[in-house]
């Protein structure tokens, strides 16, 4: 069963997994468009996009219209991308590197990486999000992974995890490249598998 915590987070709704699923296979999307590929009543699909909205996992923009009509808003999946305004997750990121900062300065002894503080500021959003999403995540900074077994958003039994996983997988590269650095999410190791969920880093290569 998922933890008590991951209920109250904006992906523990499969609606909402589905919903930020679409966006991230296609940005620019209209809630009619949403309504039609989901079932679900438009103002549902309202609710469930302000809540990933206020998560700053969903962004949004006036349509630019060429024509007469009122402009509809589109919406599309957060990428990280600087170019691109999103202040909820920035402030997420810088505050979670703040956090990250202070703890290290206070328990010295719980930081026995070598990581860049670039890439420690990197982990300290992708931690903070995971923690926010009601995982308990243990990070292990010599292989770059983060262990989250047993997955807190695991579903019902015999239910496909695929879709859900590579949400997360995609959120989760989101937020890394938000907080800029050499780190990626490279994926799942070794396999979507809920009870062993274990998330791969790497890091980039230089540029040339």
């Amino acid at each position: 069963m998922a933890s008590s915590a991951a209920g109250y987070s904006a992906i523990s709704s499969e609606s909402r997994v589905q919903i930020l699923h679409m966006l991230q296979s296609r940005p620019l999307r209209t809630i009619d468009e949403l309504v039609e590929a989901t079932g679900l009543h438009a103002n549902t699909v309202r609710e469930h996009l302000q809540r990933l909205s206020e998560d700053g996992y969903v962004i949004s923009e006036t349509e630019k219209r060429e024509t007469r009509g009122r402009p509809r808003t589109l919406y599309s999946a957060a990428t990280g991308d600087p170019e691109v305004s999103n202040p909820i997750g920035e402030r997420k990121v810088r505050e979670a590197a703040e956090r990250g900062d202070l703890m290290r300065r206070v328990m010295p002894d719980t930081d026995s990486s070598d990581l860049d503080d670039e890439s420690l500021h990197q982990i300290d959003a992708l931690v903070e999000n995971l923690i926010d999403s009601g995982f308990d995540p243990v990070v292990d900074s010599e292989d770059l992974t983060i262990d989250l077994s047993p997955c807190a958003h695991m579903g019902e039994p015999g239910e496909a995890p695929a879709m859900r996983c590579a949400v997360h997988v995609t959120l989760l590269q989101a937020v890394a490249t938000q907080a800029g650095g050499p780190l990626d999410v490279e994926g799942l190791s070794p396999t979507c598998n809920p009870q062993d969920c274990v998330i791969q880093l790497r890091r980039r290569p230089a540029e040339q």
